[in-house]
């Protein structure tokens, strides 16, 4: 009797138990902790605990290997993976290991192709939160990543860092094979394939390999006479597809900057203060060791590499290096000899678009851009715009000494050593003065043998850039000095001077 009594109250009990520890588990899921900073909400009170210390910037967890500091006991831990070098998350389909879950997750949507992050305004779609972040940089237009050393803005965290490289000097990538370093490491896996000579990229029309997807590109033109990426906005051509999107990006891009002078549009602001320089001919970017001062920053970081004799361009072939990406450019023509710019007369072609303008003046007798300001003639427009600028561009600074007037305040300071002999850069090699830097710069190539200009046609190189244009007219033909008597032409000035002695009864004498 007591058995079944005792029983029957443990059976009847067991209800009311289970109910009140459901009861316990629904109260604990329906507590919720609050961020009383930012308003967050946490159904763990140590969650919302770890977080608070976003706020307080508290790292009470610290690495015992290097000393780093974190706010939440997991974030260090998966940080000691780095020193042990642990990946407990393997991937089952390629057996690929990882020391983060997350990362693990990720690198999943390679076999599955998923793409779970998808753009609002054009439906592109990503497998990365944080790549559709940075996508939609393109539509904005913005750039919240500011270097503090020059002002320039930046779409993306890692640009920026590749950025104030130029302004540290800093090459943190090293080859183990010859010591040489890089500010990049893709610059590194470049300059990797001339040790090992690995070429993965094949011509299937040929059979040639290349060691860079881009040098593949610019040889398949060699074939088809055309570069492979062709715009549908307006035509132009493009050998690889990444500078094909950046540059439909900014075809089609609001441009909602305008210029008030001359009318130009811009898709971002810092473009159109930049462009204004062309206009007021200002140059608000001086080179801290020679005074030389330019109108954008790019130009200044190139001219830099004059005194630091850096060469960050390798050529991936011969492995030549350059100072200026555009001189790279015009050395691989060269190698994959395209001459992608042909006359219309008589079918010749040219590598590069200006050996094409000078070309042609054999058939036309004169230089095919004409300054409508004074006559003067280019060969180039970007040469004439240089030119029609510095002509239009008020001249607010007058020689106190003779009146001549000029649009800067350094072309000015610079034509005061005529008057003055004032010589203030010196060699430190040989002593002697110059009263300008580019002089300078000139005289210090006899010393180091540099010869900064190649010929993209032949691949001889020249210390001063006259001398390469004197020597360019040896493949174009042109002779654009003419005898006023006898109305012979010349393909350099010195020449003509030289030939009217004959007209005018003079001889000269070499010194014995």
């Amino acid at each position: 009797m007591e058995k079944e009594f005792c029983e029957k109250i443990k059976v009847e009990a067991q209800p009311e138990r289970i109910d009140f520890i459901d009861n316990i588990k629904k109260e604990k899921e329906e507590t919720i902790y609050h961020c009383n900073i930012c308003g967050k909400s946490f159904s763990g009170k140590d969650s919302l605990t770890t977080h608070k210390d976003i706020h307080t910037g508290e790292k009470p967890h610290h690495c015992d290997v290097c000393g780093k500091s974190f706010s939440a006991i997991g974030s260090l831990n998966t940080h000691k993976r780095i020193h042990t070098g642990e990946k407990p998350y393997l991937c089952n389909i390629c057996g690929k290991s990882f020391s983060q879950v997350g990362h693990l997750i990720t690198h999943k949507r390679i076999h599955t192709g998923e793409k779970p992050y998808h753009c609002d305004i054009c439906g592109k779609s990503f497998s990365e939160k944080g790549v559709l972040k940075k996508h939609k940089y393109i539509h904005t237009g913005d750039k919240p990543y500011l270097c503090d050393v020059c002002g320039k803005s930046f779409s993306q965290q890692g640009i920026l860092t590749k950025h104030k490289r130029t302004h540290t000097g800093e090459k943190p990538y090293h080859c183990d094979v010859c010591g040489k370093s890089f500010s990049a490491s893709g610059n590194l896996l470049k300059h990797k394939h001339i040790h090992m000579r690995d070429k993965p990229y094949c011509c299937d029309v040929c059979d040639k390999s290349f060691s860079q997807r881009h040098s593949l590109a610019a040889h398949i033109c060699i074939h088809t006479g055309k570069n492979p990426f062709d715009s549908d906005i307006h035509g132009k051509l493009f050998n690889e597809t990444s500078h094909l999107s950046k540059h439909k990006s900014l075809q089609t891009a609001g441009k909602l900057y305008h210029c008030d002078i001359c009318g130009r549009s811009f898709s971002q602001s810092s473009n159109l203060v930049t462009h204004k320089h062309t206009h007021t001919g200002e140059k608000p970017y001086p080179c801290d060791i020679c005074g030389k001062s330019f109108s954008l920053s790019v130009n200044l970081t190139t001219h830099k590499r004059i005194h630091s004799g850096e060469k960050p361009y390798h050529c991936d072939i011969c492995g030549k290096s350059f100072s200026a990406i555009n001189n790279l450019i015009k050395h691989k023509h060269i190698h994959i000899r395209d001459k992608p710019y042909r006359c219309d007369i008589c079918d010749k072609s040219f590598s590069q678009r200006h050996s094409l303008a000078a070309h042609i003046c054999i058939h036309t007798g004169k230089n095919p851009f004409d300054s409508d300001i004074h006559g003067k003639l280019f060969n180039e427009t970007s040469h004439l715009s240089k030119h029609k600028s510095l002509q239009t561009a008020e001249k607010l600074y007058h020689c106190d000494i003779c009146g001549r007037s000029f649009s800067q305040s350094g072309n000015l300071t610079t034509h005061k050593h005529i008057h003055t002999g004032d010589k203030p850069y010196p060699c430190e090699i040989c002593g002697k003065s110059f009263s300008q830097s580019g002089n300078l710069a000139i005289h210090k190539r006899m010393h180091t043998g540099e010869k900064p200009y190649p010929c993209d046609i032949c691949g001889k190189s020249f210390s001063l850039r006259g001398n390469l244009t004197t020597h360019k007219r040896v493949h174009s033909g042109d002779k654009p000095y003419h005898c006023d008597i006898c109305g012979k032409s010349f393909s350099a000035n010195g020449n003509l001077i030289t030939h009217k002695h004959i007209h005018i009864g003079e001889r000269e004498t070499i010194p014995l």
